[in-house]
């Protein structure tokens, strides 16, 4: 009884619904899925985007337009004349009941059964000729006009795009990996580049402590060498100390001299021991019966000089004290210090008092003596009479070193700098740029090859020799936006915004302004340039592939609809 009852319900519900669906017209020709609502009162139909104005059923697609919009005739020429709206001007034209006169469908629909749909603007519908690109199965050409049928080739033609769309999604695939593999390699980078600012940063604090410990030491080694009292270089600072010196400078000088002149002597007494051997041999060995007066009248000359008185022969005792004398003053045994401790002056005494002191109590006594002369030396009481308190040793060493910090701090900074800036550039989406930088692509284009170096600059080069050109250096990226074809081959940028990198301050152009490239990016599986021309002079466009730009809003190409099987 039950299961009868069952029967009975479910085969109401059949017959109701089958009232329905005869209550509901059919969808008209021409009309897409996302309109057909507007088409579904069967007594007539009000104008989409013109509320006000009514029509009876009959009177759509009676190729006459009767709606101010066009969307009475959604599967005839009739409208034609109208330009289409926006989706979204036309949304908010029938939101808000905005009276319109422009179209307010996109086109005539195909419905292309086992590829994609599409439209076709109305003027395609029944003018004679198959769009097979945009109406594979050829309804828009229902009236056979002039006898054209268009048969439905929807099948063959979504078979070949299915092949090559899949080809196009393998692509696609590898070029997403691609991507992913650069923006890692970016986050690589940029890890790298923010561990060396901390470390850098850890760096300078360090370098920056060692500096002031170093003023601190500098400070502290001035004032101690200021209050040396002993001893100025190697002489005492009184008076016979500074004459002693002088006495000292003068007998080195002298000693020198001496030596020099001794060498001198002794060349030019070998060299006239040579001369007098050779005409001492050209007397003996001369011809006398040889009637040349130029010959004899050497002889004779000879003859006159060797008669000649030449002095005293240097005797071996002369030549001793000559070597005494040139010997060094500690050979001699002359020790200059001895002479200088004789101009001991009160202070030093007070020194060699300090020796006999406990060494606690001398240090003590030394410091106080030391800080005493340099408030006096400061006050302007005594004067600074220590070279080393300007120019010692360990004032030089001590100047050195802190120099030496300084400049490590200062090239520290700048390197901090430097990264800092680096982090804070715009590498793009993800800064998936920055694992790209410094990666040069180029193609032949006429005369020209085309480089693109990323992130850096862009060029000419000709190809007959001659130099480069460079047509701009990397500034910026932007965002574009672009309508254009893609090729059979799927390279071209597409529709829609489009990453987009600066390259200005390019070398000038003459009787122009200075060359300039715009780099408008699209998704591809590898970084190639597709396309260079010259927009206005000097200022060209290249459109480049590269996986970097793949899922990202503004890099990608555009997506393709699900075929509607």
């Amino acid at each position: 009884m039950m299961r009868v009852a069952g029967a009975y319900l479910l085969t109401a519900a059949a017959l109701g619904s089958s009232v329905v669906a005869a209550a509901e017209p059919s969808r008209p020709r021409g009309v897409s899925p996302e309109f057909a609502k507007f088409y579904k009162d069967a007594a007539g139909f009000t104008c989409i985007s013109n509320l006000s104005i009514q029509i009876s059923r009959d009177q759509v697609n009676d190729d006459y337009c009767d709606c101010p919009d066009g969307s009475d005739e959604p599967g005839t020429s009739a409208c034609s004349y109208l330009s289409p709206l926006s989706p979204s001007t036309l949304s908010d034209l029938v939101n808000t009941n905005t009276p319109n006169s422009s179209a307010a469908l996109p086109g005539f629909y195909c419905k292309n059964k086992g590829h994609i749909p599409g439209f076709v603007p109305f003027t395609n519908v029944n003018d004679g000729v198959c769009d097979y690109e945009a109406c594979c199965d050829g309804s828009e050409e229902w009236a056979g006009v002039g006898g054209i049928k268009c048969p439905d080739r929807c099948s063959e033609i979504g078979k070949e795009w299915r092949k090559h769309d899949e080809a196009r999604q393998k692509s696609l695939d590898t070029a997403n990996r691609k991507r992913k593999e650069l923006v890692n390699e970016a986050q690589k980078q940029r890890k790298e580049v923010e561990d060396r600012i901390t470390t850098l940063q850890t760096t300078i604090e360090a370098q920056q402590k060692k500096v002031s410990n170093l003023e601190t030491e500098l400070v502290e080694t001035e004032r101690r060498e200021k209050g040396r009292v002993v001893k100025a270089g190697s002489a005492k600072v009184g008076k016979v100390g500074v004459l002693v010196g002088l006495a000292k400078q003068r007998m080195d000088e002298l000693r020198e001299a001496l030596i020099n002149v001794r060498k001198d002597r002794d060349s030019n007494m070998e060299r006239i021991k040579t001369l007098e051997s050779i005409l001492s041999t050209f007397k003996e060995e001369y011809n006398p019966n040889f009637n040349d007066e130029g010959v004899k009248r050497a002889v004779r000359a000879w003859e006159d000089y060797a008669a000649l008185d030449k002095g005293a022969e240097t005797d071996a005792v002369h030549e001793r004290d000559l070597n005494e004398i040139t010997k060094s003053d500690k050979d001699n045994g002359l020790d200059w210090e001895s002479f200088s401790d004789a101009d001991e002056s009160e202070v030093e005494l007070l020194y060699k008092f300090e020796e006999y002191l406990p060494k606690s109590l001398r240090d003590w006594l030394d410091q106080k003596l030391r800080d005493l002369r340099v408030m006096l030396v400061e006050n302007g009481i005594l004067a600074d009479l220590s070279p080393e308190a300007s120019a010692s040793g360990a004032v030089t060493d001590a100047q050195n070193r802190l120099k030496s910090a300084e400049d490590e701090v200062k090239n520290s900074i700048k390197s901090l700098e430097s990264h800092q800036e680096d982090l804070n550039k715009n590498y793009g989406p993800d800064d998936v740029f920055r694992a790209l930088k410094g990666q040069c692509i180029s193609t032949d284009s006429g005369e020209y090859t085309y480089e693109l170096c990323f992130l850096e600059r862009t060029t000419q080069k000709p190809k007959k020799g001659g130099g480069n050109t460079n047509m701009g250096s990397f500034v910026g990226v932007d965002s574009i936006y672009v309508d254009e074809d893609i090729t059979a081959d799927g390279k071209g940028l597409g529709t829609g915004e489009r990453i987009a990198m600066r390259h200005e301050n390019g070398q000038h152009c003459w009787n122009g302004p200075n060359r300039s490239t715009t780099v408008i990016l699209a998704c591809a599986e590898k970084n190639e340039i597709w396309k260079i021309f010259e927009e206005e002079k000097c200022v060209y466009r290249m459109e480049v592939g590269t996986p970097a730009v793949c899922e990202v809003k503004g890099g990608s190409k555009n997506s393709t609809p699900r075929d509607e099987l």
